[in-house]
């Protein structure tokens, strides 16, 4: 949906080798997706609105084209089926990665890890149980939503039933909590109440949306009292919140510390963090969205190897589960960029970024409280240039720039993200006030990757928050340069990982022109040029700074760190180079303004502080600002810029 505010009132500065096929399309229609809902629950004693509150916490009655979510799960009603991503390829962490980003020490040398090989939990093949209950063939139920619902309303009557309640024997939704919550997938009982809980809101709160692929649905409000005791009854392992642990109370979180150990006899040997006191010692700026590239038992064993790297909180696809392994107050290696990790709080969520596959709503709405608590607690504002996505995390010099990862990828839904951290992305302008956020229809923003599995191969169409930048109007014109990632000036590609000529939605450009359908953003020192139809748009206008190269000045450097000068250095303490990255800024262009941050360099090189200066936060007296540059954020040094109301030339 498209949100505008009026300008005078709102405008302030302040899965692997497994191939999944798709049937071919029916000459019929589609049944009614809101009827067949309605069929489902009338076959198996379901209410109906049990069954549309609990396909809404699973996959927002999407399709999702038949592919499977980053724990497995099809169609609307998320039924599981764990062999189909366990093949699944990383696509980061590779050997040469160091996501401490900071060259002072060595790289660190994990252990070697393989992906979790226990067999899938009965909550992560919940398929295999629908097509026993149904008589329902396993494909159908992957591709086919009437089936799937079916199988999902045949699974929820079945957990009823282990609960001592016949299915039917109840239509009051209230009595069907401990049935909700199982059907949550949930190791944990706070984990499955959670899950649980969000179900009774939206089924007291209501839900309209068209799916993803042009269903009507709706789920009418009604007050309900659920019998949450119920969920005593699921025997679930229940979780310790010790005293310290850092989660709203509203999420299921548990404490599963990572490892701060001495590796070798060198001080400098150790893992798999730094200790710190922020934000006493330095304010936090950022928080990071990651994915993990494996599943959440996988990832949960990597953080607690102390020859690894660490992040703040891990969070369960299947139901929102998340783990704490870090203190906020200390700096978890996770972003590949020391200034940003020493500034930042790291999240990782099972999920993958190549393979099409869908991240759950249980996920985004764990997700988004825990970071609206966060940024609450050490008041980070909450936009995109303040929660990053991985991906738009700089490198730290020309040479790293290539090796930065990025996820959590195209399939992420930032604009759906905004929304539920109660920050939707609201235009504060119009066509005069000279900034533009992107922010395309995700269900019908479809750009056609290649190499999700096989390179060169098309990636199955799916929604995504990515659109793709042109130099000049038109959709034959080439794709825009990234240095960093083309050395040799050639075109930036398709390939799902090739992010060289892509904006996210959420990010803030300054316009560079426009012409006809299209809109022209500065980017990466280029002009960008994007399809945004008025009848259609795939962004919104907004009023804002934008930075712009001081009088007299052609071009001006651009780096991946905001680091003080040499002389801000006391004796003793190795000075860390301002080493500008390949790009430039040059007279004419302007980019929007996103923070405005001191100079600091946190050092942290040793295990008990015994090298000179180390766990102090090292400022000087130059001042970075913060500036959207292309898909990644750039700092420039502020002595080189003005800065201004994007308004006007």
């Amino acid at each position: 949906m498209r949100r505008t505010l009026s300008y005078l009132s709102a405008a302030t500065l302040t899965l692997a080798g497994l191939t999944l096929t798709t049937p071919a399309q029916a000459s019929a229609p589609p049944a009614d997706r809101q009827q067949v809902y309605a069929a489902a629950a009338d076959e198996f004693g379901v209410p109906e609105s049990v069954l549309l509150g609990v396909s809404y916490l699973e996959s927002r009655w999407n399709r999702n084209a038949g592919r499977p979510s980053t724990s497995g799960g099809f169609g609307p009603m998320h039924l599981t089926d764990a062999a189909a991503v366990k093949a699944l390829p990383h696509t980061h962490d590779g050997a040469s990665d160091d996501p401490r980003g900071d060259e002072s020490r060595p790289l660190p040398a994990p252990t070697a890890q393989a992906d979790d090989p226990a067999p899938a939990a009965e909550a992560l093949q919940t398929l295999d149980a629908a097509a026993a209950l149904t008589g329902a063939e396993k494909e159908a139920l992957r591709t086919d939503p009437a089936a799937n619902i079916r199988g999902g309303a045949a699974l929820l009557a079945d957990y009823q039933r282990a609960l001592g309640a016949p299915a039917g024997a109840s239509s009051d939704p209230a009595a069907w909590y401990g049935a909700v919550a199982r059907y949550s997938g949930a190791e944990t009982t706070e984990a499955a109440t959670a899950f649980a809980d969000e179900v009774y809101a939206t089924i007291r709160d209501g839900a309209a949306r068209t799916t993803d692929d042009g269903q009507a649905v709706t789920l009418a409000g009604r007050s309900v009292a659920p019998q949450r005791a119920q969920a005593d009854r699921l025997g679930l392992r229940r979780t310790e919140r010790p005293d310290g642990l850092e989660c709203p109370v509203t999420v299921a979180c548990e404490w599963i510390p990572a490892p701060y150990e001495q590796t070798g006899p060198a001080a400098g040997n150790y893992g798999n963090h730094d200790l710190s006191e922020r934000p006493k010692r330095q304010k936090i700026e950022y928080i990071v969205i990651h994915d993990t590239e494996g599943s959440y038992a996988t990832t949960l064993n990597l953080v607690q190897d102390p020859t690894y790297v660490s992040w703040h909180y891990t969070l369960r696809s299947v139901d929102g589960q998340i783990a704490q392994h870090v203190k906020t107050k200390d700096v978890a290696w996770h972003a590949g960029n020391w200034d940003v990790n020493a500034r930042s709080v790291g999240l990782e969520h099972e999920g993958f970024a190549a393979d099409g596959s869908w991240y759950t709503e249980a996920l985004y709405r764990s997700s988004a409280k825990l970071v609206r608590y966060l940024a609450k607690r050490f008041d980070v504002p909450l936009n995109r240039q303040h929660i990053l996505g991985h991906d738009t995390v700089p490198g730290t010099t020309a040479a790293t720039v290539r090796g930065m990862h990025w996820d959590p990828g195209p399939y992420w839904d930032w604009s759906h993200y905004f929304d539920l951290l109660g920050a939707p992305l609201w235009s504060t302008g119009t066509s005069l006030t000279g900034l533009v956020q992107i922010d395309p229809d995700y269900a019908t923003n479809q750009p056609a990757f290649t190499g999700c599995v096989t390179a060169g191969v098309p990636c199955t169409p799916h929604g995504s928050s990515a659109i793709v930048l042109r130099t000049a109007p038109s959709a034959d014109a080439p794709l825009l340069t990234d240095l960093g990632l083309h050395p040799d000036g050639s075109p930036s590609t398709m390939h799902i990982s090739d992010h060289g000529a892509r904006a996210s939605a959420g990010q803030t450009f300054a316009l560079a022109g426009r012409q006809g359908d299209w809109t022209a953003i500065w980017y990466l020192g280029q002009q960008g040029w994007f399809l945004n139809p008025r009848s259609a748009p795939t962004a919104n206008w907004q009023l804002g700074l934008v930075a712009v190269p001081k009088q007299g000045k052609a071009t001006i450097p651009v780096y991946g760190r905001a680091y003080p000068e040499a002389a801000a250095y006391p004796a003793g303490v190795p000075v860390q180079a301002i080493s500008p990255l390949q790009y430039t800024l040059s007279a004419g262009q302007r980019y929007a303004v996103g923070a405005v941050l001191p100079g600091q360099y946190y050092r942290a090189t040793t295990f008990a502080a015994t090298s000179p200066g180390d766990w102090t936060v090292i400022q000087g007296d130059k001042t970075y600002v913060e500036i959207q540059f292309g898909q990644r954020v750039a700092f420039v040094d502020k002595a080189d810029v003005n800065l201004r109301l994007s308004i006007g030339g």
